[in-house]
């Protein structure tokens, strides 16, 4: 049986303790990924969006890639912590990168110039509706998964090892894998200190 909207934005979580496994076919995630892409909202249906997944030894890459680049400049002597915490995102079995099209938020920006300044702001807003709609998607199919940002440490390496064009600027990456730790409880600050409803 499905699970409905509600139970999958409460489900929906920072999981860190994944492993290779999938719940689901290769073609599935492309299914989602595609859903994703397609349906969530941007200012001017601008279509910004993009998405990579990387699956397989490409996933793996990602995480080495980011591993080096990190030992260029992270301390020595605080590097076992950084590996320690990248090796739980390789031990995924894929991760999800999110890019905006530069070229599009561009474009937008000669035709409206009333606009031209909310344009990298609604950018933004675009891919983070994108993120949480595939992040769910992921939590719905029986995966754990968590948000990234190893950019634009990474950016250089990445554009270059997937022929990424130039005008895609990535904003973050999503391991995700089959939970094999379940997150801490979470704690909620109280709700009538953070909704209003003016009747």
């Amino acid at each position: 049986m499905a699970k409905d909207f509600y139970n999958a934005v409460k489900d929906r979580r920072s999981f860190y303790g994944i492993n290779k496994e999938s719940p689901v076919s290769d073609e599935r995630i492309g299914e989602i990924a595609d859903a994703a892409v397609k349906h969530a909202p941007t200012a001017f249906n601008s279509q910004s969006g993009r998405v990579l997944v990387l699956l397989g030894d490409n996933h793996n890459k990602l995480w080495d890639i980011t591993r080096e680049e990190l030992r260029k400049i992270v301390p020595a002597e605080s590097f076992a912590a950084t590996e320690s915490k990248l090796a739980s995102f390789k031990n995924g079995y894929g991760t999800a990168l999110f890019f905006e099209d530069q070229s599009v938020v561009e474009t937008l920006q000669s035709q409206f110039p009333l606009y031209k300044d909310n344009f990298p702001v609604w950018s933004l807003q675009a891919s983070g509706m994108l993120q949480y709609i595939l992040w769910t998607s992921l939590e719905i199919e029986g995966f754990g998964a968590s948000l990234q940002h190893y950019n634009p440490i990474i950016d250089q390496e990445v554009h270059k090892q997937w022929n990424v064009p130039a005008n895609w600027k990535l904003l973050a990456q999503m391991p995700f894998g089959k939970p094999t730790a379940t997150p801490d409880e979470k704690q909620f600050q109280p709700l009538e200190q953070r909704v209003r409803i003016i009747r």
